[in-house]
């Protein structure tokens, strides 16, 4: 081990300094995820006493491709025999370095691993992990490497959050963009970026976990704008979360919810969204949140959410009012019996196709536009819509446009069409 150079970039250099002992990694392409990995199942091996390491990919001519001779290169002073042939290297200790397909299930079965990589996870069945892989690291408590690129919301998103956000400490996610490979010439993605659809950009060098978008909301859709147009009135729309476990991680399947705050301007020109405040706060933390977003920006009306959390937020934050002799009266909103994809599409689609909504730009748009474009996705947050969505019950403008007036009806609403 001794002859090895190794070199590692910044990122490779924190996940293999992490102790943790099932390691997921979401990265874009050219970050050097492959190059971790070699290294990884070389430095494993040569730990074991002549036991086996499997590289998985998931086809077994893709687990040629990407790491035989990548192999070859970093482990050949440890290197005593190799077969392509069966994909093999066997190291100076005795241990042997095995490249798999996840495609051929039965080849892995019966094995004791000491470490292992799944390479592209979400290419590979999840089957693979849960009923063949997983126990042949049980008798040895080997340890384990997810890598790859993010293709939506699957299996690979599911581990990811699991590791993210669980609290089992023997998982830990990373995620990073291309643009962390330091080797990588940033102009060279800035180049790539301006021939590639940003969904494809995003997903391909910023390792983004989104779905291909829903369509219910299109990205030319949304228009930014530079500042807030004048003789706008403030509204602000809360959309709350529970309170008694936003102090503590989830299991695995567990949604974990952010409280939102729309603050947005609405005048007979349309609205322009000021910001969306959002987080897991306990109950006086919301309370304060609310308050704060309430004196800075003084909204003619605000509302929230009907509900057991709105009476549980009710109770300090009058005492807030009281406390600081500044008063205002909260609106109880309401789902109106509709199903929540509903309630969202009539408030927001027609504004969105109409031209109607400009957002301010701010942190906050990354978040909102996920959760936006991936809508009614059941993998995906909707809080922040929501909250805007809320918007709808509060402010009660004409958008009278250009129609024509008949002496039977006149038309109030050109979006919602009435």
């Amino acid at each position: 081990m001794s002859e090895l150079n190794i070199s590692l970039l910044p990122w490779q250099q924190q996940v293999w300094e992490d102790p943790t002992r099932f390691k997921i990694v979401a990265a874009g392409r050219r970050t050097g995820k492959s190059r971790l990995a070699a290294w990884l199942l070389i430095v494993n091996a040569l730990q074991t006493n002549r036991g086996t390491v499997f590289y998985v990919a998931p086809t077994q001519g893709q687990a040629r491709d990407i790491m035989w001779e990548t192999l070859m290169d970093l482990g050949h002073p440890v290197i005593a025999t190799s077969h392509i042939n069966n994909l093999q290297i066997k190291l100076v200790n005795g241990a042997t370095i095995s490249l798999k397909g996840g495609d051929r299930p039965e080849t892995m079965r019966g094995v004791s691993l000491k470490f292992l990589v799944l390479d592209e996870y979400a290419d590979i069945k999840p089957d693979v992990w849960e009923q063949i892989l997983r126990p042949a690291l049980a008798d040895q408590k080997g340890h384990a490497l997810f890598i790859g690129t993010p293709m939506g919301r699957n299996h690979f998103y599911d581990l990811y959050k699991y590791a993210d956000l669980s609290d089992d400490v023997s998982y830990k996610a990373w995620h990073f963009t291309s643009y962390d490979n330091p080797l990588l010439d940033d102009e060279e993605i800035n180049t790539a970026k301006k021939s590639m659809s940003s969904y494809a950009f995003r997903q391909e060098f910023m390792a983004s976990f989104e779905a291909k978008g829903s369509e219910m909301f299109k990205e030319d859709w949304v228009q930014f704008a530079d500042s807030r147009p004048e003789y706008f009135d403030c509204y602000i729309a809360v959309d709350l979360a529970g309170f008694q476990d936003v102090t503590k991680k989830k299991s695995k399947n567990s949604r974990l919810d952010n409280t939102a705050i729309a603050v947005v301007f609405v005048n007979e020109d349309g609205w322009y969204v000021e910001n969306i405040i959002y987080g897991r706060w306990t109950l006086e933390e919301t309370a304060q949140k609310i308050f704060q977003a309430v004196r800075d920006y003084k909204p003619i009306s605000v509302g929230i959410e009907r509900g057991i959390a709105k009476q549980a937020v009710m109770s300090p934050l009058v005492d807030m009012m009281k406390r600081n002799g500044f008063f205002f009266r909260v609106e109880e909103l309401s789902h109106g019996n509709q199903k929540k994809t509903d309630r969202i599409m009539w408030a927001l689609q027609g504004r969105f196709e109409n031209g109607i909504v400009s957002l301010s730009k701010g942190e906050w748009n990354s978040r909102f536009l996920d959760e936006l474009f991936q809508f009614p996705d059941p993998l995906t947050h909707d809080d922040l819509v929501d909250a805007l969505a809320y918007i709808d019950q509060l402010a009660k403008v004409a958008y009278a446009g250009d129609f024509e007036q008949y002496d039977e009806f006149e038309t109030l609403d050109s979006v919602a069409g009435y």
